[in-house]
């Protein structure tokens, strides 16, 4: 979370207008959805790639760690679409040509658009999008209480690993029952923290003049033509060589 957040703010395209980041992404995302992916995904997640280490300047091993879990949960999922359960003779587990290809398939769709997500993320800040959603007709009560879950989650983040360390210090995690405990102990701490914190917003807010909606000074971007027709000349080429990519095979 820290490394997302500090590379939303410090990437080369940090001032560019959200729209300028959205519509490529979304497009290739689309694009994901509708072409053939075996042909359309790899070429997707090598431009998201690209426009996100190449373009933004956001490191390489930074974009691969936040691929990384998703990329884990895809591949434990693998096995169990690739493989048959046959009970013709008895009970018996069997590879499957079908079941391959759709895991295939899975997979290299959900990682491209794992990407485009990636992408948006990594160069783009959660305040950035708060005039947006306000404009397309988000309730304010939405945008708020989900900007006020993104801040939170850094204060139970720094604290969680304050008591980690604290208790590691202590050999709170020398044997497997003491790791247990020590686990359950920091649970049930930073569960009665946030609900002191929340509290604590609570009244603080009140006591500002808190009426449903928070504002905030947001610079004003301009939109950039030539930006957008980049980004729609990348979703193009990237839809045509998946296209032609795909006649080629069939």
């Amino acid at each position: 979370m820290r490394a997302i957040d500090h590379h939303a703010w410090t990437n080369r395209w940090r001032c560019w207008h959200p729209a300028e980041k959205l519509l490529p992404a979304s497009g290739l995302l689309v694009l994901t959805l509708i072409l053939p992916p075996l042909t359309t995904a790899p070429l997707v997640l090598a431009g998201m790639a690209l426009a996100t280490v190449r373009g933004a300047g956001v490191p390489l091993p930074t974009l691969l760690s936040v691929l990384a879990a998703p990329t884990a949960f895809l591949l434990a999922g693998i096995p169990f679409l690739a493989v048959s359960v046959d009970f013709t003779h008895g009970f018996a587990l069997l590879p499957s040509q079908d079941g391959l290809r759709l895991a295939l398939t899975m997979t290299i769709r959900a990682l491209a658009a794992m990407s485009c997500l990636a992408f948006l993320i990594l160069t783009t800040p959660v305040t950035d999008w708060v005039a947006s959603l306000r404009r397309v007709g988000v309730p304010s009560g939405v945008v708020e209480l989900s900007l006020l879950t993104y801040r939170l989650i850094f204060v139970f983040v720094e604290r969680a690993l304050t008591g980690h360390q604290a208790q590691a210090a202590r050999l709170g995690y020398s044997r497997v029952d003491r790791s247990v405990r020590s686990l359950g102990l920091l649970a049930g701490n930073l569960f009665q923290r946030s609900l002191a914190q929340a509290h604590r917003l609570e009244i603080g807010l009140a006591a500002r003049g808190y009426t449903g909606e928070l504002r905030v000074l947001t610079p004003k971007r301009v939109l950039s033509r030539m930006r957008l027709v980049v980004g729609l000349g990348l979703v193009g080429l990237v839809g045509t060589a998946g296209s032609l990519l795909a006649r080629g095979l069939s």
